[in-house]
């Protein structure tokens, strides 16, 4: 077994029998023992170990390891289909490894790693490669997210098929960070898609009315002398591709939704029937433009944060179900590039560590939602929307054992030099928050465990 020192990580094979005991599936009704086998679920219930273990010829009803979960809450492993790790080209920033390692304290055992990378994933080569580092290290599995174009450049598509095909069996494609602006060559990739069932996910942004832009065009960007990033921007590529979705019928994703009209642009495609899903961040959740009057670049994201109008929209949208799903867009930059004018600064914030605690705080700690609401926005609908097996499944007898423990009455405080990331973009550096990962554990095997920090 490897341990990554601080961090609480573990690196080992599964055990043969994990006993996870006085644990609350959902936060729901009494605490109970959950016995998984061979990475399976094997039984839930009173006495687990001697129904998991009947037919067992060697008679043995021991465990190999047990957790007693102290009546915390039992999730489905968490998913999350935005993320960046950088590797390839960026290494110094996050790596496969590093990033795994953030993904499995944050409670995930599924990550989708969008392909601005250097080189583009763009290639089933590049996309085979990330693939089996992230089955090496066995910590979370990583899935690649192929290019729409070729060289993120919006020109020519990529070869859809071949890196659906592939052994990284590509399920999403995107040019994240850049939008796919000609509407032509969009329709090309909707009508190429359908015949493959894989996903397009669009950075929904015309870069003609963002040149130079930075902030939220609102009132805090005024104040500070930064150039205004218009919601239009962001909402008529949302209405566009709700339109060439509904015309040309495969599955699209909208990324990163920020506005407060987005959310009637999704509510609008829902009620036609229209095949769009969409996702939000916990920053955009949680935070607004006035984090900016700090001027500090660790604010600086894209699309920017907007205001609390907008915040409270995208709230609501979540519980209400026309935003599907939390997604972090995990983005690591180095000091370098972050420690500097907030005009210049890179755009993007760490998310994978900080996340579980976001939603809980804004959400279960209020009173708004539940824990299988937690399930389904950061677990269920992220697997069933990127059509990904073994993940978001039912806390039940036969389904696999990707899961995780979280402690619901566990505060603590972010703190950027404790994080098993690589970089400490951290937007929520000193924030206190109520909920915690304990255990996170990928087909019966423990990737993270709180207690090894």
């Amino acid at each position: 077994m490897t341990t990554y020192p601080d961090t609480g990580v573990l690196s080992a094979p599964a055990a043969d029998t994990l006993l996870i005991t006085n644990v609350r599936p959902y936060g729901e009704g009494d605490p109970t023992d959950v016995l998984i086998k061979d990475g399976v679920i094997a039984s839930i219930g009173a006495g687990a170990v001697g129904a998991g273990a009947a037919g067992d010829e060697s008679g043995n009803t021991s465990p190999d390891r047990t957790i007693d979960a102290g009546g915390n809450v039992l999730l489905p492993g968490l998913v999350d289909m935005h993320v960046h790790l950088r590797e390839p080209g960026r290494e110094d920033t996050e790596t496969i490894e590093t990033g795994s390692r953030a993904a499995a304290k944050g409670g995930f055992t599924a990550v989708f790693t969008m392909a601005n990378t250097m080189p583009v994933t763009d290639q089933p080569i590049i996309a085979e490669s990330v693939w089996a580092k992230s089955q090496k290290l066995g910590l979370c599995d990583v899935h690649p997210v192929g290019s729409i174009t070729k060289g993120l450049e919006g020109k020519t598509l990529t070869e859809f098929g071949m890196m659906a095909r592939s052994d990284a069996k590509v399920r999403m494609f995107s040019d994240d960070g850049k939008c796919v602006e000609d509407p032509q060559l969009m329709r090309r990739a909707l009508e190429y898609a359908k015949g493959l069932d894989v996903l397009l996910a669009q950075h929904a942004e015309d870069h003609r009315m963002t040149e130079g832009a930075c902030a939220n065009e609102g009132e805090v960007a005024a104040r500070l002398g930064l150039r205004g990033w218009p919601r239009v921007a962001e909402e008529s590529i949302v209405a566009r591709d709700a339109l060439l979705a509904r015309d040309y019928g495969n599955r699209m994703h909208i990324c990163h939704a920020s506005t407060k009209g987005t959310v009637e642009l999704l509510k609008w495609a829902k009620e036609q029937d229209i095949p769009l899903t969409a996702e939000v961040t916990p920053h955009h959740l949680l935070m607004t433009d006035d984090k900016l009057l700090s001027y500090d670049g660790v604010f600086r994201v894209n699309p920017p944060l907007r205001e609390q109008s907008d915040t409270e929209a995208l709230r609501q949208a979540l519980l209400d179900g026309l935003i599907d799903v939390v997604a972090t867009d995990h983005a690591p930059h180095g000091s370098e590039d972050k420690c500097v004018e907030f005009e210049n600064a890179k755009p993007g914030m760490l998310g994978l560590e900080s996340s579980l605690a976001v939603i809980a705080k804004l959400f279960v700690a209020t009173g708004l939602a539940d824990w299988r609401f937690v399930a389904r926005v950061m677990s269920e609908r992220p697997a069933e929307i990127t059509r990904l097996p073994g993940h978001g499944r039912p806390i039940a007898e036969g389904e696999p054992a990707n899961l995780t423990i979280v402690d619901p009455e566990h505060s603590w405080v972010s703190d950027s030099t404790r994080l098993a990331s690589k970089s400490e973009n951290n937007p929520y550096e000193g924030e206190e928050f109520g909920a915690r990962v304990t255990h996170t554990i990928l087909r019966g095997a423990v990737t993270y465990d709180l207690t090894a920090e």
